[in-house]
């Protein structure tokens, strides 16, 4: 798919498919020619009327335009003008495909067409990413498509830098995809550490890589006890961006990078459990975002960290009641070994605090509880720092990355006593995703502001959603570029 800004009147427009978006408040596109206006102003009415309830599509055959598509922005009332803007340029670019058209050209020429223009090529590029790797008959339409977004000549400079800009990070968000769909057989500990690293050597990152000899000489021995039951054995990845220019912040994200999880000794039921080859889409995440801000470059310091293990049932795998100490000095007794993420977590949060973290984000898909509670559009997000936690949801909130704050009652930590360790690493049955919070900030770095993802719900559908199709959302990259892009304004030093 190439992507073409172009100025012109929609007389010299020569395309297969000109796409126009309506609103009642918003002018994305005008027309001055007088038939295409006439059609344009009837369909306004028509879908203000309720008359016509979706978009409209019509062969044209007029000039150089061979089809017209109409969508409103009353076809999709669940969500904000960004959002639909999204979800209309994906559902235009599957028309495209539907009738081999290798010509899609959309109408952004009006006075808030430059506002959107990056949302329209988000929406075409996630909106046209399928996971076909596998697959003998693949679908070569993208490689011939050419998308021309029709702008007014005074907004051709803000266009081409939203156009770079939002193009570079939907595609990085896609990369995230690929790894997260891939199935577990193919990416596991060792693959992630190989792939960090080339990374860091192509976008000059450093990488520093602990394997399971530097894990155990080092007692990060909660990774070592999750990671016990595999013939992958674990691994920490960091991955480190260091601003050009001077700051004092210094910004962690840490992802879950749980390779495949079938439950351990604590098993998980067999529905659905290949769903947990994406058991690492918090990894994935802060690996994806590590690329990006190497070639954003902003101006703080960010270091991603990867706890990378498989959790599997062998005769060397932890078992339900076996008590380590972590790096912090705490005992954890495990309970249910299916509860391993928040413990490859907290070998993570030491990890910051020994590279001088001074803010914390883990981006994790830790608990069932979350999705019961929110469902799968919405992840939660709970922390220690409510200007961190407002920051973070105000990044996702640009990019349609719903974040839902829980509370973390202090009443709830009497839920992980247990006489026989210092803490328990789960909480019974109720309130699971606050728990599990709650098991984390007993291992948050001291003085360190500390968010916590928990991204069970929106990390990947097994049916189409908004404009992502089945499989992985690579939820958390948009999210965690705009945080790191931002995070000098939300954060004035």
């Amino acid at each position: 798919m190439k992507f073409e800004i172009v100025s012109t009147s929609i007389s010299k427009v020569k395309t297969d498919l000109l796409v126009v978006l309506l609103d009642k408040e918003l002018e994305f596109g005008f027309v001055e020619d007088s038939k295409l206006k006439t059609l344009l102003d009837n369909l306004r009415r028509d879908f203000e009327g309720k008359t016509v309830k979706k978009e409209y599509f019509t062969r044209w055959s007029e000039e150089g335009i061979r089809h017209v598509l109409v969508f409103h922005s009353l076809l999709d009332s669940a969500y904000n003008i960004w959002e639909k803007v999204k979800i209309f340029s994906a559902r235009a670019l599957g028309y495209g495909k539907d009738l081999n058209l290798s010509n899609v050209a959309l109408l952004l020429n009006g006075q808030d067409g430059a506002t959107y223009l990056g949302k329209v090529v988000e929406g075409a590029i996630l909106g046209s990413y399928t996971f076909e790797k596998y697959k003998k008959e693949k679908n070569k339409y993208l490689e011939g498509l050419r998308v021309t977004l029709i702008v007014n000549e005074s907004s051709r400079e803000i266009s081409a830098r939203k156009l770079s800009r939002y193009s570079f990070v939907s595609e990085i968000v896609n990369e995230c995809r690929e790894i997260v769909n891939e199935p577990g057989s193919v990416v596991y500990p060792e693959v992630l550490a190989d792939l960090a690293q080339q990374i860091g050597k192509e976008y000059h990152l450093k990488v520093t890589v602990l394997d399971e000899k530097d894990l155990q000489k080092q007692r990060y021995t909660a990774l070592v006890s999750v990671g016990k039951g595999s013939i992958h054995p674990p691994r920490l990845i960091s991955l480190e961006y260091k601003s050009a220019k001077k700051s004092k912040v210094k910004l962690a994200l840490v992802g879950k990078g749980i390779t495949f999880d079938t439950g351990g000794i604590s098993i998980k039921p067999s529905e659905k459990m290949l769903e947990m080859k994406g058991d690492m889409a918090g990894g994935a995440a802060v690996l994806y975002t590590l690329k990006a801000v190497a070639q954003l470059k902003p101006n703080i310091n960010v270091v991603g960290i990867i706890p990378s293990a498989e959790n599997f049932p062998d005769a060397n795998a932890q078992r339900p009641g076996d008590i380590f100490v972590a790096k912090n000095g705490k005992s954890v007794q495990v309970d249910n070994t299916d509860a391993e993420g928040r413990l490859v977590l907290i070998d993570a949060f030491a990890r910051a605090s020994e590279l001088a973290a001074t803010h914390l984000v883990d981006i994790a898909t830790l608990t069932g509880s979350v999705v019961r509670a929110l469902g799968q559009a919405y992840a939660g997000i709970m922390g220690n720092n409510q200007e961190l936690i407002d920051a973070v949801i105000k990044s996702g909130k640009n990019h349609g990355e719903n974040l839902w704050q829980l509370p973390l009652p202090e009443e709830y930590k009497d839920l992980l006593k247990t006489p026989y360790a210092d803490i328990n690493n789960i909480g019974g049955v109720n309130g699971g995703a606050i728990t599990a919070g709650l098991f984390l900030q007993e291992f948050t770095p001291e003085n360190t502001a500390w968010a916590h993802l928990d991204i069970a719900g929106p990390f990947m559908f097994d049916k189409s959603w908004k404009y992502y199709k089945e499989g992985a959302t690579g939820f958390g990259v948009k999210t965690l570029v705009d945080l790191c892009e931002r995070f000098a304004g939300y954060f004035p030093q």
